[in-house]
């Protein structure tokens, strides 16, 4: 299945606004072959639980200002993984240790990855 301008330029948007709150290795892959329930999971990271929360305000904030809004908000107490669902993808804002237990990237190693071209602040760009 072919991603739609629909689904991608929201995922970009969110991982702009995710850059911009000084996440770090942000990736997106289609998972639309392997899964029925979402075309995208965009990845991010974060060094502490409070730039995890800033990500997912950031990103939910930026989605606001193009009329979306989640379906679901899960994990945002601890604010160690949150999962943003916007149904056609999902944002998975992560605490470093999270991201290197749970390695999403090889779990949907097999997926495509997509080509995000978001600018990075030099801080977040010099931890990669």
């Amino acid at each position: 299945m072919t991603l739609t301008d629909d689904v991608l330029e929201p995922v970009r948007i969110a991982a702009q606004a995710a850059s911009d709150k000084m996440g770090h290795n942000i990736v997106a892959f289609d998972v639309s072959e392997q899964l029925s329930i979402t075309d995208v999971f965009l990845i991010a990271s974060a060094g502490n639980e409070r730039q995890v929360g800033a990500i997912v305000d950031g990103v939910e904030e930026a989605l606001l200002k193009t009329g979306r809004k989640p379906v679901r908000r899960e994990g945002d107490r601890e604010n160690r993984w949150v999962l943003l669902d916007y149904i056609d993808f999902v944002v998975h804002a992560q605490h470093t240790e999270e991201r290197l237990l749970y390695n999403l990237e090889r779990l949907w190693k097999d997926c495509p990855q997509i080509p995000l071209d978001i600018e990075q602040p030099e801080e977040a760009a010099e931890e990669q």
